[in-house]
């Protein structure tokens, strides 16, 4: 009988470990949740520093013509060297909204259209179209991504490009096949603040960078009607863990050089339970109505990397609070952060354009200080697109910004500043910090999408 109860309890404990150890599942090593590393098949190639064929006239499709994908519509046709050439949504009506928003802006209408709960493989299908740009719900973001790669299209994915490590895996190998790229749409590595302190980590203002912090905290409250057949809400009511990571974690990793010098080892995820998020729901759907709601109010997760730095990043889509992307940069010569004020504190390093014997590291510069050495410092990325970012606008330009050097790459045949990597890297925390919370926020072991060739490259490199 005692032989019976320890064989039971090793097989709950093996079924406590969620998935099985199949090619894209974990087992649990030494009190670490492991994720298994599938062998590059012999048909694939890196896509590290990769660079295609430069195209002349970028020739776009999009497909998804909500918010997000009305917004794209705006923006592109202010984009040097391309043009929308093809529209496409589950509704007609919504395609021509977009054809409306063209013309409004002066575009031409695009040639092509396509609906339905299938247009987009037409639309990937079509030989005259280049890129294909993605903005629909998550659960679509990977399928369409790897159809549209498989018609040879380069893609363009919103936030997050995916929501499981087999779909990261699934992008990475596709990517690798097919060599075509595949960038996931993080704007926020454009922002005119967190840009400015890429470069000014690039100069090496602030010493070693041993910390950063990066978050998500929105109260969606009054946007959860945007999200067509309420996919968002249903989503955080169903999962624990930081179902939204990319914003806060995509410009740390950049500072931090992820995948080119170091890399994400392990982390820990905890949460809170779900206050705001049950009201929320029951408000949403009626009391009574909900019989769980998974996703805490405020979800932490702690992370090492192979070389001994940390990140903290968090997740608050619920609780009324001000808007949060934290972005804070630690390191042995200074701090930077951008919330809820832009702030500099630095010491110990001559800086261009400022008289710096008098700063001292714990405290604060001057607004004028700051400002003087923001100028100094602006990443050239930014000089170039500055100003007709902030006349054209999205997020106050840093769309913009992202679509003018995505296209700008594919026209001049460059690496893109964000590669597949960093879209499976900074989606898979969507997964791993789900795993850590239900398995009593157990550490987890990071996959490495690299498959050992992350310091392969020296440091991020923007290419311009």
């Amino acid at each position: 009988m005692k032989k019976l109860l320890i064989m039971a309890a090793m097989a709950a404990l093996v079924l406590s470990c969620g998935k099985k150890a199949d090619e894209y599942g974990y087992t649990v090593k030494n009190n670490q949740i492991v994720y298994n590393t599938p062998a590059r098949p012999a048909d694939q190639q890196s896509m590290l520093g990769f660079a295609a064929e430069p195209i002349e006239h970028v020739r776009i499709g999009l497909v998804g013509l909500g918010d997000r994908g009305s917004g794209a519509v705006e923006r592109l046709p202010y984009v040097d060297d391309c043009s929308i050439v093809a529209l496409c949504d589950l509704y007609p009506e919504r395609v021509e909204k977009g054809q409306q928003i063209l013309e409004k802006v002066g575009a031409p209408r695009a040639k092509y259209e396509y609906s339905g709960e299938e247009g987009y493989k037409d639309l990937c299908q079509n030989d005259s179209i280049d890129l294909v740009y993605l903005a629909v719900p998550w659960y679509l973001h990977t399928p369409i991504a790897i159809y549209a790669m498989e018609h040879g299209k380069h893609v363009a994915i919103e936030v997050p490009a995916a929501t499981s490590i087999q779909e990261c895996w699934d992008l990475v190998n596709t990517s690798e096949r097919t060599r075509r790229h595949c960038m996931m749409l993080e704007n926020c590595c454009y922002d005119f603040f967190e840009i400015t302190c890429l470069n000014m980590a690039q100069e090496g203002l602030f010493g070693e960078v041993v910390h950063t912090e990066g978050s998500y905290c929105h109260n969606l409250e009054p946007f959860w009607d945007v999200y067509q057949g309420d996919w968002r809400m249903t989503y955080n009511k169903d999962h624990h863990g930081d179902v939204y990571p990319t914003h806060g974690i995509g410009p740390i990793c950049q500072v931090m050089n992820i995948h080119r010098g170091d890399k994400m080892d392990v982390l820990v995820s905890m949460d809170t339970d779900a206050f705001s998020g049950m009201e929320a729901a029951e408000a949403r759907y009626g009391k009574g109505k909900v019989d769980h709601y998974d996703n805490g109010d405020n979800t932490m997760t702690f992370i090492r990397t192979h070389n001994g730095k940390t990140i903290l990043v968090e997740h608050s889509v619920v609780t009324p609070r001000p808007y949060d992307r934290m972005f804070q940069i630690q390191g042995t010569r200074g701090f930077a952060n951008k919330y809820p004020n832009e702030g500099l504190a630095l010491g110990g390093k001559d800086l261009k354009g400022i008289d710096s014997e008098d700063l001292d590291a714990e405290d604060y510069m001057s607004d004028a200080e700051r400002d003087k050495l923001m100028e100094a410092y602006k990443h050239p990325i930014l000089k170039q697109y500055e100003a007709k970012a902030r006349e054209v606008g999205g997020h106050g330009g840093m769309d913009f910004i992202m679509d003018s050097r995505l296209i700008y790459c594919l026209h001049n045949g460059l690496p893109l500043d964000q590669d597949v990597y960093d879209a499976a890297e900074w989606s898979s925390l969507v997964e791993l910090t789900e795993v850590s919370i239900n398995h009593g926020y157990m550490p987890v072991v990071i996959p490495d999408f690299t498959r050992g060739e992350w310091n392969k490259l020296d440091g991020l490199k923007l290419y311009y």
